[in-house]
This record gives C-alpha cells, sequence and structure tokens, in this order.
C-alpha cells in the first residue's frame, strides 16, 4: 500500500502538461510511419541493407522504431499509472496487457504478416511479442521507487553488451544445452524447436534483453514528464544530448557497446558507422536512435501544422495502427503481385517477414514504388485511426485501453 500512495490520485493537477504529453504522441506517430517504411519493404522484397546508400538509409532510418515504441511505451505507462491512482492498478494492467499482447503477435500478427495457418511451421516472436514481456516484466518492478527502475533500466541497456566478452565455444554450450531455447529468448535470439518439429519453427527475432530494461529506462522518464516545463525541457536536452554525444565517442574510438565498424570492408565508412546491432539491440544501436529523439522532444511540443496533427493521431492509437497496418501492406502487395509478377503470389503467403525464401526473380520493387506504397498505406489508415482516438476520447470503458 506505502508504493501506491507514491502515485498522486488520478486527475491530479502535476500530471504532464498536454503539450508535452501532445509531443510524445507525435514522436509515437512518427515512428508508425518509419514502421510501415520497413514492413513495406519486407514484402517488396528489398533487402534489409547493402552498400547502395538508397537501400541502407531505406532500412536505416526505421532503426528508430522499436527503440522509441518501446521507451515511450514505459513512459506512458507511467503516466497511465498515475490516472489509475495506484501501483497495485498498474501493475494489473500492464500484466494484463502484457499478456494480451503476446497472444495477439503469436495469433492475428502471425496470421497477417503470412496469410497462413501453418503455426506448426512457423511463428515469429517479433516486436509484439517482446513488447508484452517488458509490460509484464514492468508489472513485477512498478512497485519499486521509480529511480530504482530507471537505474535497473540504465544498467540492463549499458551492460548487456559484456556478453561480447564470452568465447564463441562458451555461446555454443549454452545454446546446445537443455537451456538453449531460453537463452535465446532471453538475449542470443535465433530459431527454436517447438512441438518436435525436426526444424527451427519458432523464431524469436526480440530477446527479452535489453528491452526489459528500455521500457524500465522509459518508465523513468515519465517522471520528468511531471517537471515543471523549463526543467523538463533542460532534462531532454541534457539526456538526449549525452546518449548522442557517447555515441559518437563510443562508436567512434571503437571502445564499447558494439562490433568494431572501423575494420569493415563490406560497406563504406559512413556506412559501417552507422550499422550498429539491433538483434540482439546493442547499446550504441539504442543511444544512435533514442538519444536524438528525446533530444528533439521539446520541439515537438512547439510543431504545429497539418503533419504534425496527423502524426498525433497515429500516436495516440498506436497498437490500433499496428494492427491494422500489417494486413493492409499484404493486401496491397499481393495485389502489386498480380498486376506485375502473378508468379510471385504464392510467395506473398510464404512464413514472412523474415523467412519467407528467395525473393521470385524479377519481383523487386524500386524504392520508388516502396515510398508510394507505404505513402498510400499511411495516408488510408489515417481515417481508422482518427475514429478510434475519438472513441476512445468520448468512452472510458476498460477494454479501449487494451487497444
Amino acid at each position: 500500500m506505502a508504493a501506491e500512495a507514491v502515485l498522486p490520485p488520478a486527475g491530479h493537477a502535476a500530471a504532464a502538461p498536454r503539450e508535452r504529453l501532445r509531443a510524445l504522441d507525435i514522436a509515437r506517430g512518427a515512428v508508425m510511419v518509419l514502421m510501415a517504411i520497413d514492413h513495406v519493404r519486407v514484402y517488396a522484397g528489398v533487402p534489409p541493407g547493402g552498400p547502395q546508400p538508397g537501400v541502407f538509409l531505406t532500412r536505416w532510418v526505421t532503426h528508430f522504431c522499436a527503440p522509441v515504441f518501446v521507451f515511450l511505451a514505459g513512459t506512458s505507462a507511467y503516466l497511465h499509472g498515475e490516472r489509475l491512482g495506484g501501483r497495485g492498478t498498474l501493475a494489473r494492467w500492464l500484466a494484463l496487457r502484457g499478456a494480451w499482447i503476446v497472444l495477439l503477435e503469436l495469433t492475428v500478427v502471425r496470421v497477417a504478416w503470412t496469410f497462413n495457418f501453418a503455426f506448426e511451421r512457423y511463428a515469429l516472436a517479433g516486436v509484439l511479442w517482446m513488447i508484452g514481456w517488458s509490460m509484464i516484466a514492468l508489472a513485477l518492478l512498478v512497485r519499486l521507487p521509480t529511480a530504482v527502475i530507471g537505474g535497473f533500466g540504465l544498467a540492463l541497456v549499458a551492460g548487456h553488451n559484456l556478453t561480447a566478452w564470452l568465447s564463441r565455444e562458451t555461446v555454443g554450450r549454452l545454446l546446445a544445452g537443455e537451456l538453449g531455447g531460453l537463452w535465446r529468448i532471453l538475449y542470443f535470439g535465433g530459431g527454436i524447436r517447438v512441438g518436435g518439429s525436426a526444424t527451427p519453427n519458432f523464431l524469436v527475432l526480440y530477446s527479452f534483453v535489453p528491452w526489459i530494461g528500455v521500457m524500465a529506462a522509459g518508465y523513468a522518464f515519465g517522471a520528468l514528464m511531471r517537471r515543471e516545463p523549463e526543467r523538463c525541457r533542460r532534462a531532454c536536452l541534457a539526456i538526449g544530448g549525452a546518449a548522442t554525444a557517447a555515441f559518437c565517442v563510443l562508436r567512434g574510438l571503437d571502445l564499447y557497446g558494439d562490433r568494431p565498424w572501423s575494420a569493415s570492408t563490406e560497406l563504406p565508412a559512413w556506412m559501417a558507422f552507422l550499422a550498429t546491432t539491433k538483434y540482439p539491440a546493442s547499446l550504441l544501436f539504442l543511444l544512435m536512435t533514442l538519444g536524438p529523439t528525446i533530444l528533439v522532444l521539446p520541439l515537438l511540443e512547439r510543431w504545429r501544422g497539418h503533419i504534425a496533427e496527423w502524426l498525433t493521431v497515429y500516436g495516440r492509437v498506436p497498437f490500433f495502427y499496428y494492427l491494422l497496418h500489417i494486413p493492409a501492406i499484404h493486401l496491397v502487395a499481393l495485389a502489386i503481385a498480380r498486376l506485375r509478377s502473378p508468379e510471385a503470389t504464392p510467395w506473398l503467403f510464404g512464413d514472412h517477414p523474415m523467412n519467407p525464401g528467395p525473393v521470385p526473380a524479377g519481383y523487386e520493387w524500386s524504392l520508388g514504388l516502396l515510398y508510394a506504397v507505404t505513402a498510400l498505406v499511411v495516408v488510408a489508415l489515417y481515417f481508422p485511426c482518427r475514429w478510434f482516438a475519438a472513441l476512445k476520447r468520448r468512452r472510458r470503458e476498460v477494454w479501449l485501453s487494451y487497444l
């Protein structure tokens, strides 16, 4: 009970100002648009990076999506806890919503990606899997002081790359042992055999570490959102600037936090510098993406105009947008295949996004078509998202908080 008393009652006057919450919505909306670029890329058959600058940057810019979304999910959890009026209530909400998100990842979202029902052949532990389990973990942490939660998150984010000191033999023994599947889920990722399958049929794309730490750090960041405006802006500038500078120094000198880039011969130097590790997300990957985002949050508070308003709509209902955008992209890809490459249609019923098999010859889209489809899907989704955002403002049913 004492832990619950730390939070003010619902509707407390110290809640974050409306402009600040709007900045968070704009940031979330922006990463929703970037996410669409990457997921269109999957169905376009465009490789995830490479030496061509256009392809490389198309993939690189989408790296902001998962870190920003997970970090701000933690921030939103803190602010939602204020409205709920107690950390016990918040813990229950986080646990239930996390379990619901994991269930949808393994069922509805899996079918949306593949348009097939061969669950025994392929399942993906993707970004929603990671977010759901991170929420469940945060539910166990929220009774602790906010500073302790933030410290735990930062320690996990900063320290997990110490595993790079493990020898290949040690990692191999861990993954080959009886707990190999658990190690893949917790950190290393990769394929797991489930249900007696002869080959790995459950792909862990997003491991728990360091993402639980990212959400915990975002939760502590929520306390900054309650500060008076000038103090909050100074804190964002200091944190964002320090994180961005740390990335430049650590990456530039190859000191710590990712594989060395200076000896790379596969990419031009500037690409190698930016090509940080996403699976599992390295310290430098997170500094590179979260640092600039936190740095620009004060500017987003002042952003006005049609684009800002559109992004705000997406940012208010990000989970609803996510559930809609994958099947929408998949349907558009099928329509394009019918017109351009009918022989590629079976490929679009394969096990996307990470195990689709070879891209059919001649199917790969140009970047121009990729971005045109992205714009089409994003604009089309504005209208259902605006409707659902308005519904959530008008009504207070509990089930709406789970979408």
